[in-house]
């Protein structure tokens, strides 16, 4: 066995794109119809589909799951994310990441990899 992609449930898959390609980098790869678009970020497939998200808590660590992304430059990815408007919280005592949530409400975290 082995991971085929990644599925994130959203209200609407045209505006998570945005959100994703946007705010996050990720590449659009194929749309079906309006209820799924296909991203691509780094070896990873992501399908936006449409769907209802799970109720998001309001703090990163009361999820039940998260995205994690890499960026060698953790400070020009915030700067990315505060311009497309995402609000970004940093991660308790982990100087090198923060999190935030997509428009539907899951949660996501952004590390340095590094440690730089």
């Amino acid at each position: 066995m082995r991971i085929g992609h990644l599925e994130i449930f959203v209200r609407d898959p045209a505006a998570a794109r945005r959100f994703y390609e946007e705010g996050l980098g990720f590449e659009f790869t194929a749309e079906q119809g309006a209820d799924f678009v296909w991203l691509k970020s780094g070896g990873l497939e992501v399908l936006l589909r449409r769907g209802q998200p799970p109720t998001a808590p309001d703090n990163y660590h009361a999820s039940a799951a998260a995205l994690v992304l890499y960026s060698d430059d953790l400070a020009a990815a915030q700067e990315r994310l505060a311009a497309a408007g995402v609000p970004v919280e940093p991660m308790e005592n982990e100087p090198d990441c923060v999190v935030f949530q997509d428009p539907d409400g899951n949660w996501l975290q952004l590390v340095n990899p590094s440690g730089q």
